[in-house]
């Protein structure tokens, strides 16, 4: 009887093992052709480890392995310092604490003295590794430390790394940057084999031998699972792998099992619509079945997100009341509300979102691209975002024409000749597009005088610029108030209740959500403004006050300037109109009336209204003339420099 049961159990492993083998078999297929996987360190352990094993993948413990490989050129090392102040930023760890940078055989990692030995390097690599059951890994550091080691075996070389583990995802993982020399100083050039497969099933290995292979309930319960999945599976891939020309494939295998799976899978398929069977036990698989599985994978982990931080605040809301915009269904029209997170879309590819709570009392999931393309916004801070403006120009039809008539160069002074009535500020938005195409990666050339070489075809140019710009910054963010609404009530400042003139806000707002929370505060502000004689009912509003606004914007000044007075130990110098305003730009306020720049000066400061171009000036001296809706600056030149208006 124990002979029978062991033998049964054998017998059902196999089937599991089995199962694996078939799932592992599309990935496993080669083409015969030259292809350069066999050049670089690694090779032959990429396509052993690509191909041994296949019946035991499903036991294996399974790691998901990102890599990037990043030509750091000229400006290389700023941007790899960037990425390594991103991946140790704030709120990482499981305590919510930056990420701590550590390498092969020191816990504490020197990030610059790592820069400073890559500073020749013609580029570098970058991993991000994780594995499924992370979550079992009390510390990853020595998992990581072992993939490492195991990879300096397979390539015959040292390895100079530092990491950085991360803890806040749903799934705990490593960034690992990779320097792009091996240990005599020559480029480490890695087989594309051992980088697809090779890292991978090593870490596969080490997570395995770390937390013991898979059990029988645990692979079972992964394949079943697969079958009703609303995502790209391994199944699928099989599936893809198994059909022909016509993407028609049998729901028929020679394991049991396997033969279960794809008929369940199948099924499901039908019911997506992304599968239809032609004849008993015969389907046709859709066209676009991989990119719309995948898609609804992206789609499902975006609603999982929203329901755990919206849970988490207690916003939750009926699932009816969220909405979506990413790359499949970009925002098509502007949205005002109250930022409840900004988050990452996808780490490795830099993709970030956030949720708000709109005035249309429905909570919102926004693609905002690229890290810097939107500024860090402080949570409970009220926005309105608009699909970001795209196509050509009238700036750059503007540019074309100047260079057309200066021999294909564009400059301030042709720029004079073409419009002598252009002030310094116009010239400024073409300078700053310009800067902005050369930036984004070679669009325009700027010679060293300071001209810039206009191709005969920068419209198109330009067009292409905008298509790349609207992948990294889909949308635009303007902010409304920097401050929560509830601060907003009593504020003695003008805030955006009070520039909501024309009551579109108030009209917009449903009686929901955050547009109930809107309202609300709309009716409570304007009872104060009427109680401090500020203004006066009128109708279902009100009527301000002559003179009103002024002296709200006025007591918001004063009151700032008398607690930096106090903190900075120096006199407030107000700037009146057509004054000089100089001093070098200490900081950003935020205030519940919006923004101001602190100017100081060795015994007195100023300050004025803030503007997002001041963003890249911070620490620097500035100079301009204080009109009444702002200073017109000239930025680092004196004062004759380039005018900011």
């Amino acid at each position: 009887m124990r002979a029978t049961r062991g033998k049964k159990a054998r017998k059902y492993l196999g089937r599991l093992l089995a199962a694996g083998a078939a799932m592992g078999s599309a990935s496993a297929k080669r083409r015969s052709a030259f292809d350069g996987s066999r050049i670089g360190r690694g090779a032959a352990n990429g396509r052993l480890l690509a191909s041994r094993g296949i019946g035991n993948r499903a036991s294996m413990r399974r790691v998901i392995v990102k890599t990037r490989l990043v030509r750091l050129g000229s400006k290389g090392l700023g941007a790899a310092h960037a990425h390594l102040k991103y991946i140790q930023r704030d709120g990482v760890t499981r305590e919510g604490d930056p990420g701590e940078l550590y390498a092969a055989e020191t816990d504490v990692a020197d990030g610059k003295s790592f820069l400073d030995r890559a500073a020749g390097d013609r580029h570098q690599f970058r991993f991000i590794v994780s594995a499924e059951e992370g979550d079992l890994y009390s510390d990853l550091k020595p998992f990581v430390r072992r993939v490492m080691a195991q990879m300096e075996e397979d390539l015959g070389t040292k390895l100079d790394w530092v990491a950085v583990d991360h803890y806040n995802t749903g799934h705990p993982h490593s960034h690992i940057m990779l320097r792009g020399k091996d240990d005599r100083g020559k480029d480490l050039i890695i087989a594309r084999e051992y980088i697809a497969h090779g890292l991978r099933a090593r870490a596969s290995e080490i997570a395995t031998l770390h937390l013991g292979p898979r059990t029988q309930l645990e692979i079972e319960t992964r394949m079943r699972r697969d079958v009703g999945a609303e995502r790209l599976t391994e199944t699928d891939r099989q599936l893809l792998g198994e059909a022909d020309a016509r993407l028609l494939v049998a729901a028929r295998h020679r394991d049991p099992f396997v033969q279960s799976l794809w008929a369940g899978r199948l099924q499901k398929l039908g019911a997506l619509g992304l599968a239809e069977e032609v004849a008993p036990g015969q389907w046709r698989l859709a066209k676009d079945l991989r990119a719309t599985l995948t898609q609804m994978g992206e789609r499902g982990d975006i609603i999982r997100t929203m329901q755990r931080e919206l849970t988490a605040r207690s916003r939750a809301g009926a699932p009816a009341d969220r909405v979506v915009h990413d790359d499949g269904a970009p925002l098509a029209e502007p949205l005002v509300g109250r930022i409840v997170m900004r988050g990452l879309a996808d780490e490795f590819a830099d993709r970030h979102f956030l949720i708000v709570d709109g005035i249309d009392g429905r909570s919102h999931y926004v693609g905002i691209g690229k890290g810097d393309a939107v500024e860090p916004l402080p949570e409970n801070s009220i926005v309105r975002i608009l699909p970001a403006p795209r196509g050509v120009r009238e700036v750059d039809h503007m540019i074309a024409a100047i260079a057309a008539n200066n021999g294909g160069r564009y400059d301030e002074a042709a720029n004079l000749r073409h419009d002598p009535g252009a002030s310094a500020a116009y010239i400024e938005t073409h300078v700053r597009r310009l800067e902005a195409m050369r930036r984004q990666g070679g669009f325009v050339e700027r010679a060293g005088d300071g001209s810039w070489t206009i191709a005969a075809d920068h419209l198109e140019r330009a067009a292409s610029f905008e298509t790349s710009a609207a992948r990294d910054r889909p949308i635009a963010v303007e902010i409304l108030s920097p401050v929560p609404i509830d601060q907003l009530v009593r504020a003695e400042a003008v805030t955006w209740l009070d520039r909501d003139a024309s009551g579109s806000v108030r009209t917009s707002a449903r009686n929901k959500g955050f547009g109930r929370e809107v309202r609300t505060a709309m009716a409570l502000r304007q009872q104060w403004l009427i109680d401090e004689e500020l203004a006066d009912p009128a109708g279902e509003g009100i009527a301000y006050r002559k003179g009103a606004l002024a002296a709200l914007q006025r007591r918001e000044l004063l009151r700032l300037a008398r607690r930096l007075a106090s903190e900075l130990e120096k006199e407030f110098a107000e700037s009146a109109n057509g004054e000089w305003v100089e001093g070098k730009l200490a900081r950003r306020i935020d205030a519940a009336g919006g923004r101001y720049g602190l100017v100081e000066k060795a015994r007195e400061f100023t300050l004025v209204p803030w503007k997002p171009v001041l963003d890249r000036h911070v620490g620097k001296d500035v100079a301009g003339i204080a009109r009444e809706r702002g200073v017109s600056w000239t930025i680092g030149r004196g004062r004759s420099g380039p005018q900011i208006s």
